[in-house]
């Protein structure tokens, strides 16, 4: 596996297997890597002929800088897990390289991008439908890998793709959980004992939401009543991609905790 930090290294160690018209898979990823984006990059390996992982912790998608500077760092760590994975090529730049001086231009994905984490993290999915177009444009993979644990943003980045023309697919892998039930999130590090107990509610809660759109109840409200006293930011059901997905955004403690469970079928 090789590291790099510049767009230049990307392209000339990518042109070779271009040349030979191998396929290529891309995970963008800030790094902090877990079992779930271990199964993002094990997809991509029994995809593709080379794999791409970006490590790069996104300023832009930030709004608040307090949260920017605890978002947990280890990147010879991340290269291990990636390497033992499959990984091929590693890029990890700085973020004078993805955004040097003068820079000043952002992608927009209008209305996919302001309810939900949007209203709650104002320029949140700017900041990620303009740094995934800059992936794309410098690795142009054949396919591009993300967890479906952040439903609204693959949502997102489809739209993006189909509206601007881009030839490569989007892959979206389940949402990898713990035995407990709690979705694998970098986040999670942040909850002592007691939060991680109180943020199992999140799970439950979704579940009971899918159980009563199944009884042609009102999922959003059911699963509201089942957080247990959580601060929810929102639960609501939302159409991603023309499918009904059932979403939460709760804080325990310090961590602010996104989960969604796709409500599958119609209601009985």
């Amino acid at each position: 596996m090789r590291i790099v930090r510049t767009i230049a290294e990307v392209r000339a160690a990518l042109e070779p297997h271009r040349a030979a018209g191998d396929r290529m898979a891309l995970v963008p990823t800030m790094g902090a890597l877990h079992a779930g984006h271990l199964a993002l990059l094990e997809a991509a390996r029994a995809d593709a002929d080379v794999v791409v992982m970006s490590l790069f912790v996104n300023p832009r998608q930030f709004g608040d800088p307090h949260d920017l500077a605890r978002y947990p760092r280890d990147e010879e760590r991340d290269a291990q897990l990636a390497a033992e994975a499959g990984v091929d090529l590693v890029f990890a730049p700085g973020a004078e390289e993805l955004y040097p001086d003068g820079f000043q231009t952002a992608v927009e994905v209008e209305e996919l991008s302001r309810p939900l984490e949007g209203e709650f993290r104002p320029g949140h999915f700017r900041g990620v439908a303009t740094i995934c177009l800059k992936l794309f444009n410098i690795v142009r993979p054949h396919v591009a890998f993300f967890g479906q644990k952040d439903a609204q943003q693959v949502a997102v980045v489809r739209r993006m793709v189909r509206d601007l023309d881009l030839e490569l697919e989007v892959q979206a892998v389940p949402t990898v959980r713990d035995p407990d039930g709690l979705a694998l999130s970098s986040r999670n590090a942040r909850l002592s004992p007691e939060e991680r107990r109180r943020a199992l509610a999140i799970p439950r809660a979704l579940e009971v939401g899918r159980a009563a759109h199944q009884r042609g109840e009102d999922a959003a409200a059911a699963a509201r009543a089942a957080l247990d006293g959580l601060e929810a930011d929102y639960v609501e059901i939302a159409d991603f991609d023309r499918r009904p997905t059932l979403a939460i955004a709760a804080t325990v403690g310090s961590a602010r905790l996104i989960d969604n469970l796709p409500l599958e079928g119609d209601p009985e």
